[in-house]
């Protein structure tokens, strides 16, 4: 049975007849005749009792004219809706994000994308690297607003650079420092406070590394899962932390933020999602995003100072 047959069978019955069935829908009666004949078939039971040139409804045929007439109007509303679907007009997009990394250009991006597609249904997932690793496999996110793909996953993804922020070392306000940066060498006997290296290991292992290069290995006190964590921890005096710079868009009213000497290490956050033709939503998101970097990246630059 194809929506064919249910057009032609309910056109016959609304003009009453074949004939004038024919003429408004441009078909040729035989081929009317024989759709009806093998949906009747097909059916196994009379839709029409013929008398005379009249076509008149059997009672079971009146059962399936209101039932056909339901399918013929839910296919209509199946076809507008794909048809908008594919202008963009409705649908989902799943958008992970780091809160204290984007919150100076996500809002006002997804305010204009939503003024752009009112009918998309945005999902917001806010978690570290790894969880939006794990937010992607269960196709919870379309795309991420995160650190770089690992080395392991790069192959299954694109990613569009936003910015560079530095790494700046965020102390008590009970320390009192003089100087508006700080040697990274100084920070050897310091109990370092950070994010645990699962959450985010490209930043656990910068930070490794800085430290490294600076001549000594970092004594970590306390591997955490936030950045909320660990401001509050060293807002508590329980050691002193080396983050990306964009955590000073947190409230942390008892800690100091310094630049590092030297200061020629950067991490990035960019825009991810994988490899594959992507959704009309998505497609449309990421056409919205190339527009506002310029903005986006205009916005960020105070993290460099």
């Amino acid at each position: 049975m194809e929506l064919r047959h249910l057009r032609y069978f309910t056109a016959v019955v609304q003009w009453k007849g074949y004939r004038e069935a024919s003429r408004h829908l441009y078909v040729a009666q035989p081929s009317i005749s024989e759709a009806i004949s093998d949906l009747e078939s097909e059916l196994g039971i009379k839709l029409f009792s013929r008398e005379g040139r009249a076509a008149r409804l059997t009672p079971e045929g009146q059962v399936f004219y209101e039932e056909a007439l339901k399918t013929l109007a839910q296919a209509e509303r199946s076809i507008a809706t794909a048809q908008r679907a594919a202008k963009g007009e409705i649908g989902r997009l799943g958008i992970g994000f780091m809160g204290f990394a984007t919150c100076s250009f996500l809002p006002d991006l997804l305010r204009k994308y939503k003024a752009r597609y009112p009918g998309v249904s945005l999902r917001l997932v806010e978690d570290v690297p790894s969880g939006q690793d794990l937010a992607f496999d269960r196709g919870e996110i379309d795309i991420g607003f995160t650190r770089p793909p690992s080395a392991d996953r790069q192959a299954s993804y694109e990613w569009r650079l936003l910015f560079r922020e530095p790494l700046v070392v965020a102390l008590p306000k009970t320390r009192k420092v003089k100087a508006k940066r700080i040697r990274i060498a100084d920070l050897s006997g310091e109990r370092i406070v950070t994010f645990q290296r699962a959450s985010s290991p490209e930043v656990f292992d910068t930070i490794i590394r800085a430290c490294n290069d600076s001549g000594f290995s970092p004594r970590l006190h306390n591997e955490l899962n936030n950045m909320h964590s660990v401001l509050s921890t060293v807002e508590a005096e329980e050691g002193v932390a080396i983050v990306s710079a964009s955590a000073r868009n947190l409230r942390a009213d008892n800690v100091s933020f310094f630049r590092l000497l030297p200061d020629d290490v950067r991490v990035d956050i960019v825009a991810t999602w994988r490899k594959k033709e992507p959704t009309v939503a998505l497609k449309f998101f990421l056409a919205l995003l190339d527009e506002e970097l310029p903005s986006i990246r205009q916005k960020t630059r105070y993290l460099e100072r």
